[in-house]
């Protein structure tokens, strides 16, 4: 299984030959997502940033997630929504989950809602990861650039780059 870096580079790659920008919200993985990106070839040109939304607080405030549980489907869709037009993205990606040891909103530990935005769709997906909290971070980090990467792949054939 590729590692975080070798999917951020090829990420980088896709990114930089179909001219795509990319943005990111992320909870549990509170900030190691965007590390990964901004450590990739070229990330200036291509790279937005992102929002860390470690606390319930910056999630409804800050990105306009709805009151209620935040490790949801519309949590991680309003993420996603929200940091990319913030950041004027192409795409982005958001992850919130229970990371462990301890369960959040219901949800066990290594339970985790991904969201994808494009300016024309936002598609969330649930996994579910074992571990202890660092190996689930670490599986929610590359399952995260494994959908951005699907999704670049995609708007890059789209644009015949």
């Amino acid at each position: 299984m590729a590692g975080a870096d070798s999917l951020a580079e090829e990420l980088a790659d896709i990114a930089t030959r179909a001219d795509l920008t990319i943005a990111v919200a992320e909870s549990l993985t509170a900030g190691n997502l965007a590390a990964a990106l901004g450590a990739a070839p070229n990330a200036g040109e291509w790279f937005r940033g992102g929002v860390v939304a470690y606390s319930r607080y910056v999630k409804h405030q800050v990105l306009d997630v709805p009151l209620g549980p935040v490790v949801c489907r519309t949590a991680a869709e309003a993420m996603a929504g929200g940091v990319r037009k913030m950041m004027d993205a192409t795409l982005s990606v958001a992850v919130t989950g229970a990371g462990g040891p301890d369960p959040q909103d219901g949800h066990e530990p290594g339970s985790v809602w991904f969201a994808v935005a494009t300016e024309g769709s936002c598609e969330a997906a649930h996994r579910k990861f074992d571990g202890e909290p660092g190996d689930v971070l670490e599986q929610t980090i590359r399952h995260a650039l494994r959908l951005l990467l699907a999704e670049a792949g995609k708007l890059s054939a789209q644009h015949g780059s």
